[in-house]
């Protein structure tokens, strides 16, 4: 595909505010509700076991704090606006909050999750009296399978369409890391804009995140009192640390997200541009390189899935910043990005997903140490080799290999961390 980076950049790297999977089920009840005349009554969701426990526990923006993906779907049932798509809690006025929080309250709100389902699936369906409407989305935060109006079909994507991936996911699948080079090459003016978009809004959101008393404030803490030292790993640590602090906790503030995500977004973005004005590396390359690691994570993402039993933030978007930064120093090397695959994923590939919440903000500080530590040690010719573990003797089958553990050998575990997870809600 001639324009992979575009349709990347296009489907999967755009400015989110709040956590991705409260946002998509707002967005379906959004959808759905903007069908009705009367106001909502009552609002049904069912999702895929991986968006239920991203949507457990993770607060939304502009509700003081507020939590969870009940809200979430009244919020889009009452606003319904889904032509914000992922801004959809953006200046959420006060009386649609108090709206949406009577629904929850009252009973009115329900939420299951069904386990048979693999990738993204949200169903929202919105009553307004005897009225009722469905949105189905599958295979992407935004992607509308099937809508419904009084049991009568108003949007039906074809079957065939509903499970296939999207030509540009398939061209993924298909890549090399060599591709991921090339495409990198590709990237446009106005791509090169974007990308610096990307950068000026993860670090707003960092700054907003250090004056929060979390992960991020912490390690600056740390510095200043004389325990760790002021350096480009305690700097990455902190900085993307803190955007995720500031996400985490539902500051109103947008990130740009990565392979779908705001978390991996933080990482793809903030750790290639730190360490490259660290290493004073010329801004185009450093943008460059950005891309390279929007293209990383959501390659590896194509294997994996969305919503993976391991975290992404160390096996998908941690692996591309690694890729990032070697490339930065050494260009399209595929020796030296294979040993930052390998040492990257050999080291946290092991992360688990327990949905988002506060505690990501650590494990995306883990992700940037990883990365960088195994970016130097690749561009230095040393990193792990296939004769350990389960890395490969190629990073595209190092790749296969985490994702072959993570869909088959870890199916049972998300299912456990999602039993315990929904045992400790009331």
């Amino acid at each position: 595909m001639k324009n992979l980076l575009s349709e990347v950049l296009k489907h999967e790297v755009y400015p989110a505010m709040g956590c991705t999977e409260p946002v998509a089920v707002a967005f379906a009840a959004a959808t759905a509700a903007r069908l009705l005349k009367g106001p909502a009554t009552a609002v049904t969701v069912r999702t895929d076991a991986g968006t239920y426990k991203n949507g457990l526990a993770v607060a939304i923006p502009n509700t003081r704090g507020e939590k969870g993906n009940l809200l979430a779907a009244a919020i889009g049932a009452v606003v319904r606006k889904p032509e914000l798509g992922a801004e959809l809690f953006k200046a959420l006025p006060a009386a649609r909050l108090r709206e949406a929080s009577a629904l929850v309250r009252g009973g009115k709100t329900a939420i299951s999750a069904d386990y048979s389902r693999r990738g993204i699936y949200i169903c929202a369906e919105v009553r307004a009296g005897r009225e009722t409407a469905r949105c189905v989305l599958e295979g992407g935060h935004a992607r509308v399978a099937l809508l419904t109006h009084n049991g009568k079909t108003v949007q039906k994507a074809a079957a065939a369409a509903r499970k296939a991936r999207l030509p540009y996911k398939e061209a993924l699948r298909r890549a090399t890391f060599k591709d991921l080079f090339r495409a990198a090459e590709t990237v446009t003016p106005a791509e090169l804009k974007y990308l610096r978009k990307g950068v000026e809004m993860n670090l707003a959101a960092a700054s907003e995140g250090l004056k929060l008393r979390k992960v991020g404030y912490y390690v600056r803490d740390l510095i200043s009192k004389g325990y760790l030292k002021r350096d480009i790993l305690s700097n990455a640590k902190l900085t993307a640390a803190a955007a995720t602090d500031a996400r985490m906790a539902g500051a109103p503030v947008p990130v740009m997200s990565s392979g779908e995500s705001g978390n991996q977004g933080v990482i793809a973005v903030l750790v290639p541009w730190l360490v490259g004005k660290a290493f004073s590396v010329p801004e185009k390359r450093i943008l460059k390189s950005i891309a390279l690691s929007h293209l990383v994570n959501s390659y590896i993402k194509v294997f994996t899935g969305e919503l993976a039993p391991i975290c992404g933030c160390a096996v998908a978007a941690g692996v591309g910043a690694s890729v990032a930064v070697v490339w930065q120093r050494n260009g399209a090397n595929v020796k030296k990005t294979t040993l930052a695959v390998n040492t990257v994923i050999s080291d946290i590939g092991g992360m688990l997903c327990d949905g988002a919440k506060s505690g990501c903000a650590l494990k995306v500080a883990s992700s940037a140490d990883s990365a960088i530590r195994a970016a130097w040690m690749a561009s230095n010719g040393e990193g792990i080799t296939d004769e350990e573990g389960f890395v490969g003797h190629s990073a595209e089958q190092t790749i296969k290999n985490i994702s072959r553990i993570s869909s088959l050998g870890m199916d049972k575990v998300d299912r456990i961390i999602l039993d315990i997870m929904a045992e400790k809600r009331p």
